[in-house]
């Protein structure tokens, strides 16, 4: 990762991208717009310093994701549902108590009479182990937050967040563009020489949001966008998280997925 530097051409570099889709949704004339993440000050107090290695895109990722998770599970945000986590964890679990229960059978019986016990432990031991790597694929996938929170106004209305992540490897970035606005640090990658930002992997985040009343039968809102920025508008030379401009960044990228219109509107 390089550090932090002014291109030669004098040009800066090219802004995170935040692309959305189309929002579907139910007229709601009565529903206020919904509390964003930048509509709240910053989280107070010193920040913990998160310091990575900034050649590992892994570490970068991870780092990122434990950031936004802090971020978006504020009290005044949303609450984070960990039923991706609770399922893992499980399936994990059973797969232990399994193999050392057959384990254990197998060493106190005699060997022959053990058998048919024994290959039914193994069999439930890779049923469940193949259970937990297809949940994780097909399942859960990229899924790195699942926020939920209700709001009353006139009536009970609740909001579900979901966000996807990924590094998006050097070789597959699209050609940079030179449109970027210095005067917000959270809406561009700082200024590197234009070798540097080719060369610098790309955190992107896929952003659900949903809003629907009457214990979810009625859908108000619907929208799906996307958000992408070079790790160095995050990190730098030394790999140390500007958690300032990066929570800056997902709540702008947070908002845009949330500014549904209704129909009416």
């Amino acid at each position: 990762m390089a550090r932090k530097k002014t291109p030669a051409n004098g040009s800066p570099s090219a802004p995170p991208e935040i692309s959305s889709s189309s929002a579907t949704s139910i007229p709601s004339p009565s529903s206020p717009e919904p509390l964003g993440p930048l509509s709240l000050p910053p989280l107070p107090g010193a920040r913990d310093v998160v310091k990575v290695n900034n050649l590992s895109s892994t570490e970068l990722k991870n780092a990122c994701d434990d950031a936004l998770k802090r971020y978006l599970s504020r009290p005044e945000l949303f609450k984070q549902n960990h039923q991706h986590t609770d399922v893992r964890l499980a399936l994990g679990w059973l797969s232990v108590f399994v193999a050392g229960g057959t384990g254990l059978y197998g060493y106190k019986v005699e060997f022959e009479a053990s058998k048919p016990v024994v290959w039914a432990g193994l069999i439930v031991y890779l049923l469940l182990t193949f259970t937990q790597t297809l949940y994780a694929y097909f399942v859960e996938g990229d899924t790195v937050y699942v926020g939920k929170r209700k709001t009353f106004s006139k009536r009970i209305e609740t909001e579900r967040i979901t966000i996807a992540s990924r590094t998006i490897p050097v070789s597959s970035q699209p050609p940079a563009t030179e449109n970027a606005t210095p005067e917000h640090p959270w809406d561009h990658t700082p200024e590197y020489s234009l070798e540097d930002a080719n060369h610098t992997p790309l955190y992107s985040l896929g952003i659900t949001y949903l809003r629907s009343t009457s214990a979810n039968k009625s859908l108000l809102a619907r929208n799906k966008s996307s958000a992408q920025s070079s790790y160095a508008a995050f990190f730098d030379g030394d790999g140390v998280l500007d958690a300032d401009v990066f929570e800056q960044w997902v709540g702008k990228a947070v908002e845009e997925c949330m500014s549904v219109k209704d129909k009416s509107s």
